[in-house]
Order: structure tokens, then C-alpha cells, then sequence
């Protein structure tokens, strides 16, 4: 899926062994379950905020991201080290960083061992998913790979709505403990399912690992966010948040730095030089940046102001898989006919209305009218998605189509944490009483319209930006 996740070296022989279906439903679970551990916990953060651990907004943040920025800083590294050793063994891995980091979440005594554990577990799925797709690329007959990367990417996308279900269930009749704890059994499940179905394949020796990169861009996410999540708690201009923005600027200066003199860095920053890679990229997190915004306030909004229960607003999220469903073909046949800049446009301006449309939600806000905002944002992410997707992919040559596959992983999960860093964020500055007190929902959705509204307006700027990117570029127009 990442770098080299396509072998295309001439001395490494193509894999006797063919793709199994039970060894494409075992690889499909296990990105479904490391992409549903993303929003899971979105659906307990109430249950978390009244718990005997007491995390304040900003520790509530990061539950939440620490898992969401691990997962994309380490994407393209863990890809490398997967094609390097060996993607069974770094699926293995994988999925032993995850349960162990779900036990050490389940322990937790204090929200920084919850925070840490959270951590543990977005580096296990960061070897998970670059491994899950490196596998099946290298197994499956070119005549079947289309339809097994398109099982792969509807698995990621159930990924969402089953973290949603099982996050709501599990506040509903169960803990956040107990949640954590299922993950375990069911990591050690499917690492014996790996064991015993899933082939190992040809490793590349040749394959890129790039520790001081790796450690520099890392470091940049976390002290970004940092600074956004910290900032109403110290205040924008307090010495520990100014320190976070700008340890952030260093490392990324020294990042780009080391990536322009390294003969074999972590990303090539050169491939940046395609105006349309980029716009790609950018509207790729962008997108995600809008719809993770929304995903951290929704369960909040559902329970504080709807009064759902936690397995309610689980399944109250259920509209957003309409448009995901529906409309990512009548997308994808439309960019075939004009090109990437009208249904991009088009999309990711739905998105942006939806979440307008959203911000104007409160308690006497029936259900079936909040219902159809959803359906709006779904609408605008399926028709951007598969023009976006093709956008990054095809702005690089055929044998870097591994690499353009993780920048879109990437981007999506950078783009996922930002936006819980900056609803959230929006949300404590405005927002600071229980909103488990009925006489503060009115307050608590206030707040929650003004974060959304600025996600909104950050979005639209970003879409215009995407937009001018792509102009006068077909499909397969130049960068």
C-alpha cells in the first residue's frame, strides 16, 4: 500500500500462490478492525468525561487523536519496513501492537496511560493496513486485483460504521474498559486467522527505511496538534503553546531538509512539484478533515442534546453510508467525462454545506432533518472520494503507484486528526460547563454550531485551493 507496496523489481519473482477468499476476508478484517478503533471511541467520550479517570477537553482530544496521528505518521515508514522483512510478519506485528496497546488502554489508571495505549494501537495499525494491501497485491491475478482492492477500500469504509455500532453498543451495555478489552481476543483471533490463510511473500531488501525522517515528521504532527489542542487551555499566545507551533515549523524545515539531500528518503518531497498531486493530496485531507470533525461531535450532540443512548447514536450514523454507497460511481463517471475539478469541486463543497447545515442542529431539531444533513455530507464524500483517489495515484508513474496509495492514507489520517484537534479545540474555547446538565444543552450546541462552522469555512478555503489546483487538468492531464 505505501512506498513499494507494488513490487516492480524484475528480481523478485512473481508469488506461485494465488489470493484465497479466505485469506481476503481474513486481510479485509483486519483493516475494518483498525480503521473501526479510529472512530470507536468518538461514541464513549461522554462515558470517558464522567469517568473515574477525569480527563479534561484537551485529554479527551487526545484519546482520541493519539491513536489517529501514530497511525499516519508511521504509514509510509511501516509500508518500507513490511517490504523490507516481510508483510506477513509486519501484519503479525501489527496486530500485537494493537491488542497490547487495547490492554494497556483497558488498564489505563490515568488518561496519559489511556493516551499512550491509544498510541500503541495506532502503531500497529499502521503496519496493518500498508501489509493488508501489499499482500493482496502481490497475490491476486491482474483480472481479480480490481475487484480485491475495491473489497479492500469497502472494507475500510465499514471500518467507520462498525467503530460507530460497536463504540455505541459497547457505551450502551457495556464500558470503555470492556471495549478495549474485546479488542484484544479479537487481535489474537486474527492474527492466528493470518497465520494459517495469508502466504508470506517476497520481500524487498532494496525498500527505503528512513528512521531520522521518520522521527522528524512524526515529531512535526504531534507538536502541531499539540499546539491547536493546548491553545484554549494556556492560551494562544502562552510560551508552552508558541514552543509547540514553532518546534513544529523546525522539524518540518528539518524534515523537508533531510528529505532533499537523503538518496533514499522517507517521501520524496520532489514529486510535490505536480501541482495536481497536490491539489490531490490536499483535498484528500481536507475531505477527512470535515467528515472526523463531524464524527467527534455527533455522539456528543446525539447524547447531551437528543438524548440518545450511546447504541442510538451509533446507529444514528447510519445515513452517512447512503451517499459512500451510492454516489462514488455516478462520481467516478462523471470525472471520466470532465475531469477531477467538477465533481472535486462539487464534493467537497457538499461537504462543506453539509457541515453548515449541521452547525445549525440543536435540542428541538428533529432527528429525520439532521438525518438528511448527514445524507448531504455523505452525498459530497462519495462524489469527491474516487476522483481525488485517482488524482494522487495517477499524478505518479506506474512504479510508484505504491507510494501514491500511501500519501492517500496519509493524508486522510492527518486529515482526521486535525479536524478532531480543531472541533474539538473550537469547542472547549467556547464551551465550559457539563453538558450532561439539560440546562446547558442549549450553550453545548451553540458551541458545537461555531466549531462546526469554522471546520466549515477552513474546508471551503481549502476546496478552493484544490480547486484552482486542478485547473485545466483532465484525468490524465499533466501536473
Amino acid at each position: 500500500m505505501l512506498r513499494h507496496a507494488v513490487p516492480r523489481d524484475p528480481t523478485v519473482a512473481p508469488s506461485a500462490t494465488s489470493l484465497s477468499r479466505p485469506a481476503l476476508l481474513v486481510l479485509c478484517a483486519c483493516v475494518l478492525t483498525a480503521q473501526a478503533l479510529v472512530a470507536a471511541v468518538n461514541l464513549l467520550i461522554p462515558q470517558l468525561a464522567a469517568s473515574d479517570l477525569r480527563p479534561d477537553p484537551g485529554e479527551l482530544l487526545w484519546s482520541v487523536d493519539a491513536y489517529v496521528i501514530v497511525f499516519a505518521a508511521l504509514l509510509i515508514p511501516a509500508g518500507a519496513v513490511g517490504d523490507r522483512h516481510g508483510r506477513k510478519g509486519a501484519l503479525l506485528a501489527g496486530l500485537g501492537l494493537f491488542a497490547a496497546g487495547a490492554a494497556v488502554s483497558a488498564l489505563a489508571p490515568a488518561p496519559a496511560v489511556l493516551i499512550a495505549g491509544r498510541g500503541l494501537s495506532g502503531a500497529g495499525a499502521a503496519l496493518i493496513m500498508p501489509a493488508t494491501m501489499s499482500v493482496l497485491i502481490h497475490l491476486a491475478p491482474p483480472e481479480a486485483r480490481g475487484r480485491a482492492l475495491a473489497t479492500w477500500t469497502l472494507a475500510v469504509g465499514l471500518g467507520g460504521l462498525a467503530g460507530n455500532v460497536g463504540g455505541g453498543l459497547a457505551g450502551e451495555y457495556l464500558t470503555w474498559r470492556a471495549l478495549f478489552w474485546a479488542v484484544v481476543p479479537l487481535g489474537v483471533l486474527l492474527a492466528l486467522a493470518v497465520a494459517r490463510t495469508v502466504p508470506r511473500t517476497p520481500s524487498r531488501p532494496d525498500a527505503a527505511v528512513d528512521p531520522l525522517g521518520t522521527v522528524l515528521l512524526t515529531g512535526a504532527l504531534v507538536a502541531v496538534v499539540y499546539g491547536i489542542i493546548e491553545g484554549p487551555a494556556y492560551g494562544w499566545a502562552s510560551v508552552r503553546v508558541l514552543a509547540a507551533f514553532a518546534a513544529a515549523a523546525v522539524l518540518l524545515a528539518a524534515f523537508t531538509g533531510h528529505a532533499l539531500r537523503a538518496d533514499r528518503p522517507l517521501l520524496d518531497l520532489r514529486i510535490f512539484t505536480s501541482r495536481r498531486l497536490r491539489a490531490g493530496t490536499l483535498g484528500i485531507g481536507a475531505g477527512f478533515f470535515g467528515m472526523f470533525a463531524l464524527f467527534f461531535v455527533n455522539a456528543q450532540y446525539l447524547q447531551y442534546a437528543k438524548g440518545f443512548s450511546a447504541a442510538q447514536a451509533g446507529l444514528a450514523i447510519v445515513p452517512l453510508t447512503i451517499g459512500m454507497a451510492v454516489v462514488p460511481r455516478f462520481g467516478a463517471r462523471l470525472e471520466e467525462r470532465t475531469g477531477p475539478r467538477l465533481p472535486v469541486g462539487a464534493g467537497l463543497g457538499l461537504i462543506g454545506a453539509g457541515l453548515l447545515l449541521v452547525s445549525t442542529a440543536d435540542a428541538g431539531t428533529p432527528y429525520a432533518l439532521y438525518a438528511l444533513y448527514l445524507v448531504v455530507l455523505s452525498a459530497g464524500a462519495g462524489l469527491s472520494a474516487p476522483s481525488l483517489t485517482l488524482t494522487v495515484v495517477g499524478s505518479l508513474p506506474a512504479h510508484q503507484a505504491g507510494l501514491g496509495s500511501g500519501l492517500n492514507t496519509a493524508a486522510r489520517e492527518v486529515g482526521a486528526a486535525l479536524g478532531v484537534a480543531v472541533v474539538g479545540t473550537v469547542l472547549a474555547s467556547r464551551f465550559h460547563g457539563n453538558p450532561q446538565d439539560p440546562a446547558q444543552v442549549a450553550a453545548f450546541t451553540e458551541a458545537m454550531g461555531t466549531a462546526l462552522r469554522t471546520v466549515a469555512v477552513v474546508l471551503l478555503l481549502a476546496s478552493a485551493v484544490v480547486v484552482a489546483g486542478l485547473r485545466g487538468t483532465g484525468r490524465r492531464g499533466p501536473g
